[in-house]
């Protein structure tokens, strides 16, 4: 039984370390068809993105590089998770640093961490404007985003939700007004995204969501340009007036 063991042992180390080995490099090769591809978004842009091109550069048979992503519209959608795990990542790590770094944040933090979360986004997209077009730009010609692209875009959304949440159950919360024959619409909202919101606060909250993105990409994309000199404090004020229309207190200096 022992020297059976033993050899059991000596049979199934040595293809781990293959498998381990194997799992390593295809990672390696991932990443470097991804950076590549980056490089392709930066110069061309999403829509002449071209697994060919991609092999190309690497010194790589288009035959190999389909094993790793069959298909363009693959190699985008591995592009589109990455940039929106990336943003969402950025969010919530500023979101713990203003929280404190506790699952019970403290009163009265709520609008600071709001404020937070939005420079983060802000400051990531800035460092990665062609990562960012990617996924907040124009749509690429003949691509439609998968489902799995969903929970990823989802990131920020659900860290702004999570504070609202978080100011309407501990801090004094001011309930927007509602409009009646916008109700039917806001109670599906409310049911769709956060059902631990009243109506009333779901559906500015999605359209705080959509100017927040809106100021970004008139940064990015250019259109403040001999407009908005001072960026930074233009940023953080508007991102503070959002976050009053869903309620959150504060200060408005």
């Amino acid at each position: 039984m022992l020297l059976f063991a033993a050899l059991l042992a000596w049979q199934t180390e040595p293809m781990s370390a293959i498998r381990g080995a194997r799992e390593r490099a295809r990672a390696e090769v991932t990443a470097a068809i991804k950076g590549e591809a980056r490089k392709q978004l930066a110069a061309e842009g999403a829509a002449k993105l071209s697994l060919r091109a991609v092999a190309r550069e690497l010194g790589m048979a288009s035959s190999a590089l389909y094993r790793y992503f069959p298909s363009r519209d693959d190699l985008l959608t591995a592009l589109i998770v990455d940039a929106y795990d990336a943003i969402g990542e950025a969010a919530e790590r500023a979101h713990r640093t203003a929280a404190g770094a506790t699952d019970t944040p403290a009163p009265g933090t709520c609008l600071a961490r709001w404020v937070a979360v939005a420079c983060a986004a802000r400051d990531w997209a800035l460092a990665h404007p062609h990562e960012y077009a990617l996924i907040y730009g124009s749509p690429v010609p003949g691509y439609t985003a998968p489902q799995d692209t969903v929970g990823p875009a989802a990131r920020v959304g659900l860290v702004l939700i999570a504070i609202v949440e978080d100011a309407h159950r501990e801090e004094g919360f001011a309930l927007p007004p509602l409009a009646d024959e916008l109700r039917p619409e806001a109670e599906r909202l409310a049911a769709d995204l956060a059902p631990g919101l009243a109506p009333a606060v779901a559906a500015p909250l999605v359209a705080a969501w959509s100017q927040l993105f809106g100021l970004i990409s008139f940064e990015v994309f250019g259109q403040f340009n001999r407009v908005v000199e001072a960026r930074e404090v233009f940023f953080r004020q508007a991102v503070t007036e959002l976050a009053h229309t869903v309620g959150l207190l504060g200060s408005r200096g």
